[in-house]
């Protein structure tokens, strides 16, 4: 007999030893779920996502209502657009610039801001329950006003102004601000479009662009939720209704080509504009903006009135219903309806209102695909118009994958992948070399060095002396 076995007992007690090691491995995994402490932090991160989604799905019911309010006035009385876009201009620059700072614009710019800095100070400046709700009751007024904005780009700083709310928490920390700001963000898109994978490419590709994505979890938590709120509320619906329009191969590669260039020229030019103006408009029109804002706006309101008059109201709003109505072949767009829907949008962008471009965008690649389809041979095709969407969107904003994605899931037309993406890529590529700078991140970085000058002029005189003389020359300066 060797003497290298083990006894008899010691042989006997291998498995209770296997089985002590494998009770104390499970309790390891197991106690983090079975963690009241852990729960708790789930249940905040899934009650602020299932937040923004409500607030977003009451921001697009409440935006129907605007609209449809708006249509119903001026159906019968035109000229009451000359009255009321005007008067609801102005009153908007002003509530934005002297009430609620950092209302004003799209929202996505504040946001991307946001998340940029490290100063809690201008993450709650740009950032706050306060602002989420102004932002949404402006929007609307705007909408009521007539102007051409948009509610998507107010849903993304809603949606991270809300998952932002978490980042307050003393005790225990549910993700980093910028995680939270960026799940936000895509749980904003998801829910205001009912695009739950263009959200996550939005977090990815917009809100990440120049850095690691790293909120993983959170954002894939925050769109879940947000969308699942969405299809409890409103159904399983798609923005556009089912376009089962398709584009043929090879002969399907002329409308590509043309769409993608056309749509990145005109797409990258525009945003350069946009980022141009934002900086100040040229000669006595900038300074007429710059000394008297508000009567600046109520300007932009009379245009905006005029030429929604002009071209029988069709300018107004985001320009979904026009959009939608092309789709279905139940309605064309004019030839000049791109143009003039430029015109407005920019418009309201200089005014400094509250909304934003993203919805308008859309419906100005359908016009643009509306225009390019009289050029092609054939009948119109619905299939021209959604590729005029993904084109002008993906050079505006310079995300070709978020693009394709949202016009594919708006659509429900999976069949148009391969057209949508090629769209994409090519109009991306003409845009970056008429727009070397992303809209979105331009305006962010002008935002951020908005409010951080803000909060250093507010902080100027607390840090004087008391008996400083210079102090009230100071105060007069600022």
């Amino acid at each position: 007999m060797s003497s290298d076995l083990p006894p008899d007992d010691s042989r006997q007690n291998v498995p209770r030893l296997r089985l002590a090691r494998l009770v104390r491995g499970g309790r390891r995994y197991a106690l983090p779920w079975l963690s009241l402490r852990r729960w708790r932090v789930r249940l905040l991160l899934v009650g602020a996502a299932l937040l923004a989604g409500l607030i977003a799905i009451a921001f697009a019911i409440g935006a129907e209502l605007a609209i449809s309010t708006h249509a119903g006035v001026i159906r019968d009385r035109p000229w009451l657009g000359l009255i009321i876009a005007p008067l609801g201009f102005a009153a908007l620059a002003w509530l934005s610039r002297t009430l609620f700072p950092g209302t004003e614009g799209s929202g996505i710019p504040q946001a991307m801001a946001a998340s940029m800095s490290d100063d809690g100070r201008v993450r709650r400046h740009l950032l706050s329950f306060r602002i989420a709700i102004a932002k949404v009751l402006l929007t609307l007024g705007g909408l009521l006003s007539g102007a051409s904005i948009g509610r998507e780009g107010p849903s993304v700083q809603v949606g991270a102004a809300i998952m932002h709310l978490l980042a307050g928490r003393r005790r225990r920390r549910i993700a980093s601000s910028r995680d939270l700001i960026v799940a936000g963000s895509g749980a904003g898109i998801a829910a205001a479009f009912n695009t739950p994978l263009g959200g996550i490419m939005f977090a990815i590709e917009e809100m990440c662009r120049y850095r690691a994505f790293r909120a993983n979890s959170t954002t894939l938590i925050a769109v879940i939720f947000a969308g699942l709120m969405s299809l409890a509320v409103l159904g399983n619906y798609t923005y556009f209704g089912r376009t089962p329009a398709t584009v043929d191969w090879p002969d399907g590669i002329w409308p590509v080509l043309a769409c993608g260039v056309a749509g990145g020229l005109l797409g990258g030019g525009f945003a350069r504009l946009l980022i141009a103006s934002a900086r100040g408009l040229p000669g006595q029109v900038g300074l007429f903006a710059a000394r008297r804002p508000i009567a600046f706006a109520a300007v932009c309101g009379v245009a905006t009135g005029l030429i929604g008059w002009a071209s029988g109201g069709i300018t107004y709003g985001t320009g979904y219903a026009e959009s939608k109505a092309a789709l279905e072949g139940s309605a064309a767009l004019p030839v000049a309806f791109t143009l003039l829907k430029m015109a407005v949008i920019w418009l309201a962008f200089v005014s400094r209102i509250p909304g934003g471009i993203f919805a308008p965008a859309l419906a100005v690649g359908a016009g643009l695909g509306s225009d390019i389809a009289l050029l092609l041979p054939g009948d119109a095709d619905p299939a021209v118009l959604v590729l005029g969407m993904v084109a002008f969107l993906a050079a505006m904003t310079q995300t070709p994958i978020t693009s394709f994605v949202i016009v594919m899931e708006m659509t429900a037309n999976h069949q148009m992948l391969l057209p949508l993406m090629a769209t994409a890529v090519v109009a991306h590529g003409v845009s970056r070399s008429v727009a070397p700078v992303p809209l979105y991140h331009a305006l962010s970085h002008a935002w951020l060095r908005r409010a951080e000058g803000r909060l250093h002029h507010a902080t100027l005189p607390a840090r004087q002396p008391a008996g400083s003389a210079n102090a009230g020359a100071l105060d007069q300066r600022l």
